[in-house]
């Protein structure tokens, strides 16, 4: 079905251009039936996106639709570009950069304060990738940090959804099933006990949050929570006619004190993002063990250069409060299961992730899809927020080694839940130099070091880590 072929044991055929690996369907990698059935129902994921941009910015439904149009065409470039990822939003980031919009006032305001924001997170990938430090950097961060990062943004996404007034309490009985469909064929224990015996199981683990959404959906058509979809004909006809007038060169470009105001909380979407990339690359590295028949190239330093022109093209065409982040790790996660079945079942590591997001991509335009996901935009949002908090709880609190690094990271996740980027990253580095460090102001936690003034008393707990 393409016009090169991989021998066994080669990387996946590509046109070289500069630091990326130019790929193309039906030449460089064959069409994937099961991505594309996937992508479907799963684009409507991106879609969701259009409620944020409707109340955050200030920007109507067809002006909104253009913006995710772009988006698309973000999500297309990994795998035209080389990289094995199937990307998606800086999800566990969103309740944080919403936190951050909330200061500024829907329309132009907030447009500038997201471009800001988003051309910072470009400017530190475009750094990081060119200098090859994105790996350095992040190791010089405590972990005690890094897992009150992400533990606050975790909190933040289940709360943004559980709090009164939240969709939760809106829609109970739908998001309810769905999420827990949801959780169970992701992370249950007895469920994954079932895919090696069971066919049936194996290939609905296949589809990911599919089943999940699908339950939600009908749930919610079912009990009146949403209403049933006016169905239409034709293709959708994005605003990109008005869509300069939501753009920064329209509505103006932010002064330096928005920048300034911006920069902890693009640290954090980096830092969040960064870990995002680390869970994508040991899911290559597993899978790229298991299948010898194809060499995957998971270039960390590419990964940041891909995802620097997304957030460039963001800021300047679409700002976008999900931002552009390196993997969707359901989907991702989800592709890998289904390569790792050997080459009938997925050729190459490309043609799964650049077939799922050309589909998605070209339902964008599918007036029937479109207008028949509409009324449950929220529902696709709210799943991926309330997973997306499931998973950085998990994740956040694997960082942690002792019950030091645990008391700091919960204080600041709560701390940065509540009150934002800034105050979350202030107060978590306070308590790691007051608490966590064995030397302050003189003083040393080690009786043996020299000049030691001072021992730590025996509280019953792990010693702090050096």
């Amino acid at each position: 079905m393409q016009m090169y072929h991989r021998k066994d044991g080669q990387e996946q055929p590509y046109w070289p251009a500069g630091p990326f690996k130019i790929r193309l369907p039906f030449v460089h990698y064959r069409w994937e039936v099961a991505e594309m059935i996937q992508a479907l129902i799963m684009f409507v994921v991106s879609l969701a996106m259009i409620p944020l941009l409707e109340t955050y910015l200030g920007i109507p439904y067809d002006v909104a639709l253009a913006y995710v149009v772009i988006c698309g065409i973000g999500f297309m470039l990994p795998a035209l570009l080389g990289v094995p990822l199937v990307p998606g939003w800086i999800t566990p980031g969103i309740p944080v950069v919403l936190l951050f919009l909330s200061d500024y006032e829907p329309g132009p305001e907030a447009i500038q304060a997201l471009f800001a924001l988003q051309f910072l997170v470009f400017l530190i990938f475009l750094i990081l990738g060119l200098t090859g430090l994105g790996a350095k950097l992040v190791q010089l961060i405590p972990r005690s940090m890094k897992g009150g990062i992400i533990i606050g943004a975790g909190i933040a996404a289940l709360t943004g959804e559980i709090q009164a007034g939240g969709r939760l309490a809106e829609t109970p009985i739908s998001l309810i099933l769905g999420g827990l469909v949801c959780l169970y064929l992701m992370f249950s224990v007895s469920f994954k006990g079932l895919l090696d015996r069971n066919i049936i199981a194996r290939k609905i683990a296949n589809y990911g949050m599919v089943p999940g959404m699908v339950v939600a959906i009908l749930v919610g058509f079912a009990t009146g929570e949403y209403d049933v979809p006016n169905v239409q004909w034709g293709i959708t006809q994005p605003a990109f006619g008005e869509l300069w007038n939501y753009l920064p060169f329209s509505v103006g470009f932010p002064d330096a004190s928005i920048f300034l105001y911006a920069i902890p909380t693009a640290v954090i979407a980096y830092v969040i993002a960064f870990g995002d990339i680390i869970v994508g690359k040991s899911l290559m590295d597993r899978v790229d063990h298991l299948r010898r028949d194809e060499d995957i190239d998971a270039s960390i330093d590419r990964v940041h250069l891909v995802t620097a022109i997304r957030n460039g093209m963001h800021s300047f065409f679409a700002p976008y409060p999900g931002l552009a982040g390196p993997i969707w790790t359901a989907v991702t996660a989800t592709m890998a299961e289904r390569y790792k079945y050997g080459r009938k079942a997925m050729d190459s590591i490309y043609s799964g992730g650049g077939t799922f997001w050309i589909t998605g991509f070209v339902a964008l335009f599918a007036l029937p899809l479109v207008s028949f996901f509409q009324p449950v935009l929220p529902i696709a949002l709210s799943l991926t927020l309330l997973l997306t908090g499931y998973i950085c709880l998990m994740v956040g609190l694997e960082q942690l080694e002792n019950n030091t690094e645990r008391g700091i990271a919960g204080t600041m996740g709560v701390v940065l839940a509540v009150y934002g980027a800034g105050w979350g990253l202030a107060t978590g580095a306070l308590l790691y130099i007051l608490i966590e460090r064995t030397r302050i102001l003189g003083f040393t936690s080690d009786p043996e070091a020299p000049g030691a003034r001072q021992q730590t008393p025996d509280t019953g707990t792990e010693p702090a880590a050096k």
